[in-house]
């Protein structure tokens, strides 16, 4: 019985969720490093330009939030690891202690059999049997102990082909573990070279505190004039519909289609653009460089390369195509009762009144070689006048 319990925690113990867990890990750590690499790549364009700026400290900070999650996730792996391991261990201890019981009680039955290994012993005790029915029974006796004693020995086979096994994994397991706690060193290393060049443009973005003051009211007045674009927007529509004798911001029986089918895709909506990481998120949130300075951003800015195509989240209908200040061209899509904006941009390739694709080109994100070739679209979700998180939508 012992050697059937152990085989039931053998086959027990791969069932935990170690396995599932690892391989989810290892999806998630694959995910990271595709994005580390993908940020590097970013900050290789603006290592280009000498000049400090605050895109280049936004990647850097992303990249070290995304290298502390690539190292969180390989401490993850490695403790998972480590309890499969530990269940290895006691598999293996387990496997030993049933085969060395077996081997004993085999061998017991080998000495056993010799001597009483003489015919005659075995023909005696038949004969002297009672009855037909004692003798019959006395033969099935000898047949099954024949048939156990090999039975053992084909157990013992088993036990020790499963130990063996067992024994190649825990060593395989063993050495990716050591891989796994050797990559997180070099990780760590990274990270803090990673911190000190975070650390190096700090001082000299704050030694700037006059010029970044300034982009700070010029983001400010794009984000006022595109809120202001939005709401004339809203408001023609509204004119349009209470003219036709309609509620102010009644839709067409298509246009509410349309603005169910993109909320029914909410988290699974495609990024603005092939490519990209985010550097500035939504909402409130505290300016990187300049002390008790708070930044409002009404969508997420997404940096990506030079030439990169900005395209649609959705079909909709181009509601308008119009130039910033200083904040290059704008194009706001209407998806029944949603709006999207994409911002900053240069070679628009729709215009107003034009039905769009989900992932049709509209245009290609804005590069300022002026400014250590940064490579930023601005992108925006309302719900008519309401402002919404894009991370909450594209597909993550």
């Amino acid at each position: 019985m012992r050697v059937y319990f152990t085989t039931i925690i053998l086959l027990i113990l791969p069932l935990l969720g170690l396995t599932q867990s690892i391989s989810d890990l290892q999806k998630q750590k694959q995910e990271t490093q595709a994005e580390i690499e993908y940020t590097t790549r970013l900050l290789e364009e603006t290592q280009q330009s000498e000049k400090t700026s605050l895109n280049k400290l936004r990647l850097l900070n992303n990249q070290i939030n995304q290298r502390t999650r690539l190292i969180s996730t390989l401490s993850d792996e490695i403790v998972i690891y480590d309890q499969c391991i530990q269940n290895s261990e006691l598999s293996i201890e387990m496997l030993q202690n049933d085969l060395q019981q077996l081997r004993e009680e085999y061998a017991g039955m080998i000495r056993l059999a010799y001597k009483n290994r003489d015919v005659n012993n075995e023909l005696l005790f038949l004969l002297s049997a009672e009855s037909f029915n004692q003798a019959y029974r006395r033969l099935l006796y000898f047949r099954r102990y024949s048939q156990y004693r090999k039975d053992q020995g084909e157990i013992i086979g088993e036990v020790s082909s499963v130990l063996n096994d067992n024994i190649k994994k825990l060593e395989e397991r063993k050495e990716d573990k050591q891989t796994l706690v050797d990559q997180t060193r070099q990780e760590y290393r990274m990270l803090a070279g990673e911190k000190g060049q975070q650390d190096t443009e700090l001082q000299k973005l704050a030694d700037q505190k006059r010029n970044l003051q300034q982009t700070l009211r010029q983001q400010r007045k794009i984000e006022l004039q595109l809120e202001q674009e939005i709401q004339w927007i809203i408001e023609e529509e509204a004119r349009k519909n209470r003219a036709n004798g309609e509620p102010g911001y009644a839709l067409t029986p298509e246009q509410k289609l349309i603005g169910d089918n993109f909320e029914q895709n909410k988290h699974r909506l495609p990024w603005p653009v092939e490519r990209g990481v985010i550097v500035e998120r939504f909402g409130v949130h505290q300016h990187p460089v300049l002390t008790n300075v708070q930044v409002r951003n009404n969508g997420v800015n997404i940096a990506t390369e030079i030439g990169s195509k900005v395209r649609a989240v959705f079909k909709g209908e181009v509601s308008r195509v119009f130039g910033i200040s200083g904040g290059n061209t704008a194009v706001i899509i209407r998806h029944g009762a949603f709006l999207t904006v994409y911002s900053n941009l240069r070679e628009v390739v729709v215009k107003k009144g034009d039905l769009v694709d989900t992932k049709q080109d509209i245009g290609t994100v804005y590069t300022d070689y002026d400014d250590d070739g940064k490579s930023i679209l601005k992108f925006q979700i309302w719900q008519e006048s309401q402002k919404m998180d894009p991370e909450d939508w594209i597909v993550k």
